[in-house]
């Protein structure tokens, strides 16, 4: 069975992936923990990792099954077909999120435009291309993911 990405309404990301959990669909939205701030307190809460996105892995045939689901708009497509993710990329997100010590991962010194391989961390032996890079972070393509990664060094 492939894995699909699905576009849900804005901010409806969790609230699909439980429903499709219901449904018996077998389903990952991505989570990250964040800081918020109100004006009167900070508090700690689960966001998507992708915005309007939730994946589901199920057979070609029962793909408007997902359409049941309250806050399901569409696929996404690639090319003119749905948008296929390989088990190999899913893997990869699940590791780089389940990664709680906050691996660092430097690079030497590097312009826009150069290709590097990461040797450390969830993304080790992946191939990126630096498209900026600032006093904080740097922001990488990879391309093999079809992603941008930001990353902090200090």
């Amino acid at each position: 069975m492939n894995w699909y990405v699905v576009y849900t309404k804005p901010k409806w990301e969790k609230k699909v992936a439980e429903q499709l959990k219901n449904r018996g669909i077998a389903c990952y939205c991505p989570l990250i923990t964040q800081v918020r701030q109100w004006s009167d307190r900070k508090k700690k809460v689960e966001v998507p990792l992708f915005n309007s996105y939730v994946f589901v892995q199920l057979a070609d045939s029962e793909r408007n099954a997902v359409f049941q689901s309250v806050g399901v708009v569409r696929y996404l497509f690639w090319l003119g077909k749905p948008a296929i993710v390989r088990d190999e990329e899913i893997s990869v997100i699940k590791k780089w999120l389940d990664l709680s010590d906050g691996t660092d991962i430097s690079v030497g010194s590097v312009q826009v435009g150069d290709a590097i391989q990461l040797d450390s961390g969830p993304f080790s032996n992946q191939k990126a291309i630096v498209q900026e890079v600032t006093n904080t972070h740097y922001v990488l393509v990879l391309e093999s993911l079809g992603c941008v990664l930001k990353m902090k060094y200090k």
